[in-house]
């Protein structure tokens, strides 16, 4: 399968190589983003502690991130769409900056929020934007590993931000934590001022553009399908650590290590899916979550066996972490000339199955218990691989 790419979606002269600094560069914000999201996770606690609020409320913080990244997703870009796509990433990256400066300087609960929707901002803005800017700093031979290159990023924040930040927030606090972000988040924007190139805006996005290529029906299939996989491993991966500690029955440090070896696994998964999916973009669509759905089923069996769910965790992490990459690549090549407004359709889509997979997942496991949870996961990734086929036959 190809990739074909209009020429006003390329800054590449005839001939010209991949410009890999500059995706290198965005990699670095990518790592940033996720990992800021994340952040909180582990220093929910002192971070209840000192603003004085309980740790549901401090657990907003995930939220209010997800809520503004969906709302930027459909709405940001349409009101930047006369910018110059340089000039965006520039922007996104400062508000990204500045979110770790009002959150570590926080003097209460609301100027903390506040720094949380500027995360949610920064994510849902350069998300939606991503697989377009990536088009025009690859060629379309390269823009798979671009791609995989980016989320790259991504799958190193998920292995570092809760052990990192748990271990910062212990040894300087969880401000200082924070604080720290900032004079890597401005090290980015001078990196990006330096190797990125100018991209002019080449079209215009609104709403009405972005919810009108859901009329291409192979695009709204895809969509499905993407929401059907990430609803299921979110349903599952949210629900891990009560898994493992009250099924597999692992204390804390083992928990740990199964848990780096689960991201572990995304790296090495992302580090090959570029080459793969160039080649064999059909079977990577399939494959990735009906694979997870069989991994789903086998940790309902083993689950109690400490060293098979921790293998199967490894799986896990290989095969779910490449997903977006997979997701990205068929986007450029089903609608190569809109891929602004398809981004901003896909991020918001998989901001909502991230929450509704924690939310049904959640129900359930109260509900029926944890093998539910399990099995609902299984069911929606099965559904995801029977439409990916679908999808993927109709480019």
């Amino acid at each position: 399968m190809s990739i074909e790419l209009t020429l006003n979606e390329t800054v590449l002269e005839e001939g010209e190589a991949t410009r890999w600094s500059a995706v290198t560069c965005l990699s670095l914000l990518t790592f940033l983003l996720v990992g800021l999201e994340f952040l909180p996770v582990s220093l929910l606690t002192p971070i209840a502690s000192d603003l004085s609020v309980s740790e549901g409320q401090a657990g907003l913080a995930i939220t209010v991130s997800g809520v503004f990244a969906v709302i930027t997703s459909l709405f940001g870009n349409a009101l930047l769409t006369k910018i110059d796509r340089k000039m965006v990433v520039l922007l996104y990256t400062a508000v990204l900056a500045a979110s770790s400066l009002a959150v570590a300087l926080a003097p209460n609960f609301l100027v903390f929020l506040i720094g949380r929707v500027l995360v949610g901002i920064s994510i849902g803005g350069f998300w939606s934007l991503s697989t377009a800017i990536l088009a025009r700093l690859a060629s379309s031979r390269d823009l798979p590993k671009a791609i995989a290159l980016l989320q790259g990023g991504t799958a190193l924040a998920l292995v570092l931000a809760a052990p990192l930040g748990s271990f910062l927030g212990g040894s300087i606090g969880w401000r200082d934590t924070f604080l720290i972000t900032v004079p890597i988040g401005i090290a980015g924007l001078v990196w990006q001022l330096v190797v990125l190139p100018k991209m002019p805006a080449t079209s215009t996005v609104s709403v009405a553009r972005i919810f009108g290529l859901l009329r291409n029906r192979t695009f709204a299939i895809g969509m499905a399908a993407t929401g059907l996989a990430f609803i299921g491993q979110n349903a599952l991966s949210i629900y891990l650590r009560p898994f493992l500690e009250g099924v597999t029955g692992l204390d804390l440090n083992v928990l740990s290590m199964v848990l780096l070896g689960l991201g572990v696994g995304g790296l090495a998964g992302t580090s090959v899916i570029g080459f793969v999916a160039r080649r064999r973009l059909l079977l990577v669509l399939v494959g990735l979550p009906a694979a997870l759905a069989i991994l789903a089923l086998l940790l309902i069996a083993l689950g109690p066996f400490a060293a098979a769910t921790a293998s199967l965790l490894v799986l896990w992490g290989f095969f779910s972490t490449p997903i977006p990459v997979a997701w990205n690549t068929w986007m450029a090549a089903v609608v190569p000339g809109e891929l602004e407004a398809a981004g901003g359709l896909q991020v918001a889509l998989i901001q909502l199955a991230i929450a509704g997979g924690a939310f049904a997942g959640g129900l359930l496991f109260d509900i029926a218990g944890w093998w539910s949870t399990f099995l609902l996961a299984a069911c929606l990734l099965t559904g995801s691989a029977i439409l990916a086929a679908v999808a993927g036959r109709r480019v």
